[in-house]
């Protein structure tokens, strides 16, 4: 038997729809997996009750089968479903890292991103690799169909999640289809400042790059207490506040590690003002996946 531990994601961060992604140091899934002659699925933890074990519509049994590593899988679930922070793709990440450890396929990490996204596509209806990027590999990524980039950054985060449920199928259809000239120079501008930094592990850059006017609004008319929560938490000491993924989970960037208590206090605050509770993960940029014997 072997286990691995895969992060937490947050995915698009603004101004880099479908290719920007960073790692959470917490929370994560666990997966353990053990040799067999067909693929079964087990899962337990926050939300199990809403994920299919029917392997041909989990994440995580859809990676076997691209593996070809037939094997019994127990996802004990620390990301929510539904939660915007890459849930399916923490369980695809795990699951593409154990398999292919358990049967020594050989595979890279980056080779595996693109497993995972098989896996992730089960879900959101595509392979995007935003999410498993950072899953997999940690710290900031940049998915695009020709490779990932990764960044091991370093900065504090809150990440608030509402007593919402926003899926990926319907944060996608709200998604405007067509830009301005003047909103896309916005938009790479953002995306070109928030690189810069989280090279430099400039709290004050990425916040400003998060800065994006065509998905997030649509995005952000989902998710009841929005506009409060970012208000909140930039006064609380927040340096850029967007939504995380598809929603509703929101992410904030902070100074420095002592800013996350207010930022997160402020952010709950505001949600329960407008009457929907929340809980917030006081975390950071983190690893990715983990194998543990």
């Amino acid at each position: 038997m072997l286990t691995v531990r895969a992060p937490a994601t947050s995915a698009n961060l603004g101004s880099g729809f479908d290719v920007f992604g960073l790692a959470l140091d917490a929370p994560a899934d666990v997966v353990r997996v053990e040799r067999a002659d067909e693929t079964t699925i087990e899962v337990s933890g926050a939300g199990s009750q809403y994920i299919p074990e029917d392997p041909t519509q989990n994440t995580a049994g859809v990676v076997a089968a691209e593996l070809d590593a037939p094997a019994r899988i127990c996802i004990d679930k620390g990301v929510r479903p539904a939660s915007g922070l890459g849930s399916s793709a923490a369980s695809a990440a795990a699951a593409a890292v154990a398999l292919s450890e358990l049967y020594d396929r050989g595979l890279t990490r980056e080779e595996l991103v693109h497993v995972a996204a098989e896996g992730e596509a089960v879900v959101s209806g595509a392979a995007h690799a935003d999410n498993v990027a950072p899953a997999i590999l940690g710290g900031f990524t940049i998915a695009r169909d020709d490779g990932v980039t990764q960044v091991d950054a370093s900065l504090p985060l809150v990440a608030c999640l509402p007593d919402l449920v926003v899926s990926t199928r319907d944060a996608r259809k709200v998604v405007p289809e067509t830009v301005s000239m003047s909103e896309m120079v916005d938009t790479v501008g953002s995306a070109a400042t928030l690189t810069v930094g989280m090279t430099r592990n400039d709290p004050e850059l990425v916040g400003r790059g998060l800065e994006e006017a065509v998905v997030t609004p649509a995005r952000a008319d989902l998710i009841t207490g929005y506009d409060a929560a970012t208000t909140a938490a930039s006064e609380a000491g927040a340096t850029g506040v967007t939504v995380s993924g598809a929603g509703p989970g929101v992410l904030a960037i902070c100074r420095s590690p002592d800013d996350r208590r207010a930022v997160a206090s402020a952010m709950l605050d505001a949600f329960e003002s407008h009457g929907v509770d929340a809980r917030a993960y006081q975390t950071s940029i983190g690893q990715g996946a983990q194998i543990f014997r």
